[in-house]
């Protein structure tokens, strides 16, 4: 299999940065204590619109908010995965609950928006005010996405975006290998939709991955975790490798080391090996 037929599908906060994005930028901002009142009283999507007229009315410009976004914490060895993985030619997508002015900010910041063909989440934009608006990916108060998995918010199912972009790639003549990377509860209902010959990649001991490891007999996919962005590149990197060297028969592909998903148990031993490292198949699962 070549590079380009890889598809890999990010989430984007804790696991492309290492925050939420929308809580970075409130803290940032010194509005933590009236985010926290009215938090209880309205939805996320629209108490974020809420907050930026908020800070719009007191001031605050497009541009600072910007430059906040732009200090946002991100591993330098996650920069290189994904500028890596793109140089490779494997599509790189998002699937997020951030918003796209979030995004884009702290993607063009470091670089890395033209490595990605495809950006789904929800609509962040300046108004012709000067205010940043944020509005939900779905609007629910019209009607419901239609899945009523308990992970999924009502703004977002990121499982039925997952089925959209399946039902893009199939048209393709190629058949496509998806990986996903996640960390949230969000995260889960994705993870479902994947097929046996796909592969999910948990953060470790963030929700997703304690979900994942309480109902693995229903994830088909074979399952790769990781801690931190070091991890990420690793592990990303080598089964990208893994996937070439095992469909495109190229034996001498530096697959190294990698670590099955654990569950709170032993992680499993590698072999000794001479050469090039053993790779471990992903811990089997209940179909």
């Amino acid at each position: 299999m070549a590079a380009s037929d890889i598809v890999v599908i990010f989430d984007f906060d804790k696991t492309i940065i290492d925050c939420d994005s929308d809580n970075w930028v409130v803290d940032e901002l010194g509005a933590t204590e009236l985010f926290n009142q009215l938090l209880p009283t309205m939805p996320w999507n629209s108490l974020m619109d809420r907050m930026m007229k908020e800070q719009h009315s007191q001031g605050t410009t497009v541009e600072d908010i910007a430059a906040v976004l732009k200090r946002t914490p991100i591993h330098l060895q996650i920069i290189e995965a994904i500028k890596s993985a793109h140089a490779l030619g494997c599509d790189l997508k998002i699937v997020s609950d951030a918003n796209t002015f979030f995004i884009d900010t702290i993607l063009e910041h470091h670089g890395l928006q033209e490595c990605f063909s495809e950006i789904n989440t929800n609509p962040g934009f300046v108004d012709e005010q000067g205010r940043l608006r944020i509005f939900p990916h779905h609007d629910f108060t019209k009607s419901s996405h239609g899945c009523d998995h308990p992970s999924c918010p009502p703004n977002m199912c990121k499982g039925i975006v997952i089925e959209k972009i399946q039902a893009s790639l199939s048209m393709e003549d190629q058949k496509k290998t998806i990986i996903y990377l996640g960390d949230g509860l969000g995260d889960f209902c994705p993870s479902l939709k994947l097929g046996d010959g796909d592969y999910v990649m948990p953060r470790k001991d963030f929700p997703v991955w304690d979900l994942i490891c309480k109902n693995r007999s229903l994830i088909k996919a074979q399952i790769y975790e990781w801690s931190d962005g070091e991890e990420l590149k690793i592990v990303l990197l080598r089964l990208i490798s893994r996937i070439i060297s095992i469909d495109g028969n190229n034996t001498n592909a530096n697959i190294g080391q990698l670590y099955s998903v654990d569950c709170k148990l032993n992680t499993m031993a590698l072999p000794a090996t001479s050469g090039h490292e053993a790779f471990p198949q992903a811990l089997p699962v209940l179909h």
